[in-house]
């Protein structure tokens, strides 16, 4: 008889593993049942809100493999349409509700990963459960919006929550030709920035006909006959006929947690380096585990597609009999609102001073290519680095077309715990179609050291 593994969640974590386990040991070898609750499998989630702004207009693009390519080139049996209600660690077996034959049943294993994902936060809040009121979280919920958009043709939108997924649903509805209103409790959207980066962002929404209302907090939806009309606040409410919730999302880490499986402080699952939980043959990975964070030095939860495909390819890996660690994260991430393009690696100052840094910052304005050639555009960065020894501890840059990419450079450089001082010869590549003779990473490396130095005089 092979050996089971049974993978419970079929996107990135989850079938990343699965593949992974899969090129290494053959199926006569390693049986590998995944069950997925959801009606597809390995899609791209940050691929939804260009969808439904119709951006992409294919939804099968969205898809990077079917269950049934899945079973046909990979002998992975991907059962779809399939939930698992609870673990049984001691009995080595899941319990799985089959969601359209209504029928449940036991499925045993011999080695177990839980790659459950996130969950979008949706506060018990009145009506919240009216018609017209969207997570974003799954493609069956980008496609529910788009059809919901193209069927009735709403002309108002609300977004609760300025974060990535609601700046960028908020630029989505504003290319379907929607009035946009965007809610955050915070004083400016985009809150892994700094203030002062985020001010930028609700400067540039504003441009773009966006409303905002920070510093708001969101209490209410009022309806009519069962659907949503209206979104109140603390301070107004609001018309509309489709609310979006981009609240953020919690590790789904419920199901391991009603197992006995610990959980972090961060309310993720407790992984090692190689995705191994406390309990033998039990592994998780993806939004659902607890990250490293390599700059603080502390447990996290950050829900990000890139991690979730390293870690599950880490733990394939380890689970098919290899051996591979995961190094922890940086929390790189990229994003963009209609033209501006918004980036941040590291930890903002914020973040610095709980981690117990005392730093320095340096914030440059400049262009994404030689001022004057056609094109150029206005990209500012801003870094921080430690006191006295300059260590880079992250950065972030809000632009034009051209700017958030040279993020990458910058996390290159934190990854390998490089000083703003090890960044100023670092050669990297000139021509004026796409960036000035001095980049506008190397100015700000070169300001920000100029802080230390001050700060050692």
């Amino acid at each position: 008889m092979p050996e089971r593994l049974v993978v419970v969640g079929g996107d990135a974590a989850g079938m990343s593993a699965a593949s992974q386990a899969r090129r290494m040991r053959g199926p006569d070898d390693l049986e590998i049942i995944a069950f997925e609750r959801g009606s597809y499998t390995s899609y791209s989630a940050c691929g939804i809100p260009y969808y439904i702004g119709g951006t992409v207009d294919d939804f099968d693009r969205l898809i990077a493999r079917s269950p049934e390519r899945f079973r046909e080139k990979q002998h992975i049996d991907v059962r779809i349409r399939h939930e698992v209600l609870s673990i049984d660690v001691d009995a080595c077996k899941v319990h799985v509700r089959d969601l359209d034959n209504e029928r449940e049943f036991d499925e045993g294993f011999d080695q177990l990963l839980v790659a459950t994902g996130a969950r979008p936060i949706r506060p018990p809040l009145e009506n919240s459960d009216a018609e017209g009121i969207f997570g974003v979280q799954t493609l069956g919920d980008g496609e529910a919006i788009r059809a919901l958009i193209e069927r009735d043709r709403p002309r108002r939108a609300v977004v609760v929550g300025g974060g990535y997924i609601g700046i960028e649903m908020a630029e989505a509805f504003v290319l379907r030709n929607m009035s946009v209103s965007l809610i955050e409790k915070a004083p400016a959207p985009m809150s892994t920035l700094d203030p002062d980066m985020g001010e930028l962002v609700a400067a540039a929404m504003q441009g773009e006909g966006i409303v905002l209302h920070c510093d708001e907090a969101v209490e209410g939806f009022e309806a009519k006959d069962g659907r949503v009309s209206a979104v109140v606040t603390d301070k107004r409410t609001i018309e509309t006929d489709l609310v979006v919730l981009g609240l953020g999302a919690r590790p789904n880490s419920e199901l391991a947690k009603e197992a006995g499986i610990a959980i972090g402080t961060s309310n993720a699952i407790t992984v090692d380096r190689r995705m191994r939980t406390g309990v033998e043959g039990i592994w998780a990975a993806g939004d659902c585990a607890e990250k490293f964070h390599r700059v603080s030095r502390k447990p996290v939860a950050i829900a990000l597609g890139t991690h979730a495909n390293k870690e599950g390819r880490t733990a394939g890996i380890n689970i098919a009999g290899g051996y591979e660690t995961f190094p922890g994260v940086i929390g790189t991430a990229v994003t963009k609102v209609c033209s501006l393009e918004v980036a941040r690696t590291g930890l903002k100052e914020q973040e610095a001073r709980e981690a117990g840094f005392e730093y320095v910052t340096a914030t440059v304005d400049s262009t994404t290519r030689a001022g004057y050639f056609p094109g150029a555009a206005p990209i500012k960065t801003k870094m921080i680095a430690e006191k006295r020894s300059g260590k880079l501890l992250g950065a972030q840059i809000i632009g034009r077309e051209g700017a958030a990419k040279r993020v990458d450079v910058i996390a290159a450089a934190l990854w390998n715990e490089m000083t703003v001082d090890d960044m100023l010869q670092m050669d990297l590549s000139y021509a004026p179609p796409f960036a000035p003779v001095w980049d506008p990473v190397l100015i700000t490396a070169r300001k920000t050291w100029q802080k230390v130095e001050e700060d050692l005089a």
